[in-house]
């Protein structure tokens, strides 16, 4: 277990860096339960701490599990910081155009051969298993696969039949593969998990941020955390100059790997465990906190 600093609370801020941690380059900051409120808003406070981040000359990375269709919710909050790392690390995005005219930069994608072994494991080690297909255009599931999203999957058909060659004309096929969602309708989000892993982990990434037994899995060594790594040696920032935020287990690897990592006081149990510190919640502005802590300190 990590050596966390204080756990904070809305009368309490977080305690800055050591002064002789390298100085902040860049934040790398997860979405749900992290930088929006529990109504998917970015408050004022945080608006005016990520531009003041940049503004300092810290840039910002929006990290989190959402496709780029998704981003809408901070498409007025860009600033400077346009790109993105969406789907657990499947996509770099550019999103200066606005919600629907976003750019991919980086693609890495699960293979289709790989996804397909998968769905064969998971629907023999947990039956009842539904699945869905992520790709660059958009979501396409199975029929019983619950409606758990905010938009509806423009292709239904069983998840064979949606990684096929030939599906829809091979229009769909051409698109990559960005993640494979799997949904069950009885097990408890964290067993499900495990039980994944220890059967289908050597195949692919798999990783959880919903609160529903929904699994998220994408290719081989492909995570929030590795994504973030290939970004930050194009700049040459180095772990230790990286900060952190995330709530939930697809942020783990990225929270142990920053020199600086901070889970959210309504973070997963696992999560404050691989953090090197806590903050106040997401309702409470915790990334904000922890921002102006650093932007005084400096």
């Amino acid at each position: 277990m990590r050596d966390h600093g204080p756990v904070t609370s809305s009368t309490s801020g977080p305690r800055p860096p050591a002064p002789t941690a390298p100085a902040p380059r860049l934040i790398a900051t997860d979405l749900d339960g992290t930088l929006l409120h529990d109504d998917k808003t970015v408050s004022p406070r945080t608006v005016a701490a990520l531009a003041a981040a940049e503004e300092a000359g810290i840039e910002v990375f929006f990290v989190t599990g959402r496709p780029a269709r998704w981003m809408d919710v901070v498409s007025d909050h860009l600033h400077g910081h346009g790109l993105a790392i969406c789907g657990n690390g499947a996509a770099v995005v550019d999103l200066h155009g606005g919600p629907g005219n976003h750019r991919f930069v980086t693609i890495r994608e699960l293979a289709v051969p790989d996804a397909l072994d998968v769905v064969q494991v998971l629907r023999a080690a947990a039956p009842g298993t539904s699945f869905a297909v992520e790709r660059t255009g958009g979501l396409h599931h199975e029929p019983t696969y619950p409606p758990l999203h905010l938009d509806q999957g423009e292709c239904v058909a069983p998840a064979e039949k949606l990684l096929s060659a030939d599906f829809e004309g091979g229009a769909v096929a051409e698109q990559p593969v960005l993640k494979l969602l799997a949904y069950h309708p009885e097990l408890g989000p964290d067993a499900f998990l495990a039980l994944a892993r220890t059967a289908a982990g050597d195949l692919a990434s798999i990783t959880r941020s919903s609160p529903s037994a929904l699994l998220e899995i994408s290719g081989r060594a492909v995570s929030k955390a590795s994504t973030l790594a290939l970004c930050c040696a194009e700049r040459g920032i180095s772990p230790a100059e990286v900060v952190a935020f995330g709530d939930m287990p697809n942020d783990m690897e990225m929270l142990t790997w920053a020199g600086a990592s901070y889970a959210m006081g309504n973070a997963h149990p696992d999560v404050l465990a691989a953090a090197t510190g806590v903050t106040a919640s997401n309702n409470e502005d915790g990334v904000a906190r922890v921002i102006e802590s650093i932007l005084a300190a400096r």
